[in-house]
């Protein structure tokens, strides 16, 4: 595969690889504008958390709609506890991922602590 023929915003080579049978990568193809135009519109709306805080908010709300509908008549009561135990399923899955985040973040931070100090797999106790 060749590399892209497109310029960067600092004058430079792009040092992507081009899409099959074209001379540009998806950032610098013509015809892509509407993907990349897409791809943009999400910047900053997903964190490197994955946003728990609006997933929760967002079950909260769905939860309340399901409330609202049993008080009114508009669920049964079946109906309502299924949903509300599916929404408890989700707000665990949301807890879950964020602590399998943090595990994973303070690994990588262990890692390189012990990198830095020049005991990379060293299984001496400190203290």
């Amino acid at each position: 595969m060749s590399v892209c023929s497109g310029i960067r915003v600092d004058g430079g080579r792009c040092k992507a690889q081009a899409m099959r049978n074209s001379e540009w990568c998806i950032n610098h193809h013509p015809d892509q504008a509407e993907v990349r135009r897409r791809r943009a519109s999400k910047g900053g709306k997903r964190g490197g958390r994955g946003r728990p805080i609006a997933e929760l908010g967002s079950l909260r709300e769905e939860n309340a709609d399901i409330r609202r509908g049993l008080l009114e008549g508009e669920l049964l009561p079946n109906v309502a506890a299924v949903a509300v135990q599916s929404i408890n399923t989700d707000i665990r899955a949301v807890g879950a991922a964020m602590k399998a985040r943090e595990s994973e973040e303070l690994e990588a931070r262990l890692a390189s602590l012990e990198e830095a100090l020049g005991h990379e797999g060293d299984s001496r106790s400190w203290g």
